[in-house]
């Protein structure tokens, strides 16, 4: 695919950091009316159900018999874990704290990318590094205090842990397989294996049919998955991937307004600084970046 024009990047670089950052506030909102995991499972299915409907005319680049193993890592971590993960801990930390701690991936990519890969650590990537720790401490301090819920802290920096091996493992191996077939296979796979463990452990009555619980249902399903991934690909595609990846901050900004005028969550001076140090830590790291392809940057829209 070639180019696209300024105007189009433009718009599906906003369309794309819009529908990352408004996920954590709607999917905050859901939660008061559904059990996490069933959640989680039911929309990432669904939304598995309708990228299959676009991907099976390229159902001779599924490859499953060699890529297997490819899809099943990459399920566990970008999709089991990472999904799983952060609806059971949005019920602990308002959305905008829990998103601004998860997007400290992209920092944990660039030293995972650093540790596994042998990918260049230049002064701007330490410095990142750097920043962004210190973010995460600054925002978790005050944890200690028993204002912040230490569970919901930890629950977002194991999604975040998860989210950033995932995107490292397709870093190394997301060649072997086609981007779309892998974002199809994982999320139908992922979607059934939490849906079942849901059905499992929690209960189908505790789902409450209401507005704001299928709104953020059919947004994860239609905008999170389907949508955001296809416009994704057209970005990467076009050579827009180092563009998407610098613009990450924005997504837990929007996150953190939106959930402070909307779901009223409280701002304190702690997790307004962690955010700047985190932003620049994003920016500094992704400032000279490597990633070319779709793997680099798994930022699935939480989505």
């Amino acid at each position: 695919m070639g180019e696209i024009s300024r105007t189009r990047s433009v718009l599906l670089i906003s369309f794309l950091v819009l529908v990352w950052g408004l996920c954590w506030p709607i999917y905050k909102v859901a939660l008061n009316y559904t059990p996490p995991i069933l959640f989680s499972g039911m929309r990432t299915l669904l939304g598995g159900i309708l990228l299959l409907i676009v991907t099976i005319p390229r159902y001779k680049l599924i490859h499953l018999k060699e890529n297997w193993p490819v899809y099943l890592i990459s399920t566990i971590f970008n999709v089991i874990l990472f999904f799983g993960l952060q609806t059971v801990g949005l019920q602990y930390l308002p959305s905008g704290l829990f998103s601004v701690i998860v997007y400290f991936q992209p920092v944990l990519v660039g030293f995972l990318a650093w540790l596994w890969l042998g990918e260049k650590m230049s002064g701007l990537k330490i410095l990142g590094l750097i920043l962004g720790f210190l973010g995460v401490v600054v925002i978790s301090f005050k944890s200690l205090s028993a204002t912040v819920s230490v569970i919901g802290v930890v629950l977002a920096l194991i999604t975040a842990i998860s989210w950033a091996i995932g995107t490292v493992f397709l870093k190394k191996s997301g060649d072997k397989v086609d981007a779309i077939w892998l974002v199809t296979i994982q999320c139908l796979v992922g979607g059934f294996v939490m849906s079942v463990v849901g059905v499992d452990t929690e209960s189908l009555a505790a789902i409450h049919l209401s507005l704001p619980y299928i709104s953020g249902l059919l947004y994860g399903a239609i905008f999170g998955i389907p949508l955001a991934w296809l416009a994704y690909f057209v970005l990467v595609r076009s050579g827009e991937a180092s563009k998407v990846a610098t613009c990450t901050f924005l997504v837990p900004l929007i996150a953190l307004v939106v959930g402070t005028i909307v779901l009223h969550e409280p701002v304190t001076m702690n997790l307004v600084i962690g955010l700047i140090l985190i932003v620049f830590s994003i920016y500094f790291v992704n400032r000279t970046p490597t990633m070319h392809n779709v793997a680099d940057i798994q930022i699935n829209s939480s989505k």
